[in-house]
């Protein structure tokens, strides 16, 4: 089944649940429904990018390590490249073990700094994930929605689209925690 298909299928399923479970005269009264665009929240959303600069910050020390071991790399394959018709075979080969050697080193630490930077930037996100959906629950329950939904809606008009309001609501609490 196509993606696109799925979700709407979803977005069906969850809407009649709501409904039915309202009772039969759920359909003369007035529902508070509303939609939350998360992946746009949580693009800008001021906490993303804090988050952002603050891994930026936690992490370019260990980049510019990562650079300057390649630079010397480049440098060391150069020189070898450059002597290595003057060299005797047995400083070629020791030259040529401690290139190898050197880029055993930075692939470790280019590895080992991914999957840092990784497992960072998934701690972050899960933490905005966690204030996100606490805004847009208190918000449903401040402003009595009866259903807001997320992913898998085809389309929102503007009268259920609540994601603008949601980021304004995390740039306040992010300007009155000093960011």
């Amino acid at each position: 089944m196509p993606e696109n298909h799925k979700y709407r299928r979803v977005a069906r399923i969850c809407l009649l649940g709501f409904l039915l479970a309202c009772g039969p005269g759920a359909y003369a009264e007035e529902f508070k429904v509303g939609f939350v665009n998360v992946a746009v929240v949580l693009d800008q959303a001021p906490q993303a990018a804090a988050a952002r600069a603050r891994i930026e910050r936690e992490f370019a020390p260990r980049d510019r390590e990562i650079l300057s071991q390649q630079q010397e790399l480049r440098a060391l394959e150069d020189n070898l490249v450059k002597d290595v018709a003057v060299l005797s075979a047995s400083e070629r080969e020791r030259q040529e073990a401690e290139i190898r050697q050197l880029k055993r080193e930075l692939r470790r630490s280019e590895e080992e700094f991914r999957e840092d930077l990784n497992l960072r930037r998934s701690q972050e996100l899960s933490a905005l994930q966690r204030m996100v959906t606490e805004v847009i629950q208190e918000m449903a329950r401040g402003e009595n929605y009866d259903l807001i939904m997320t992913d898998g809606v085809v389309f929102a008009g503007d009268r259920v689209n609540i994601t603008r309001r949601v980021i304004e609501r995390l740039k306040a609490d992010f300007e009155e925690s000093d960011g």
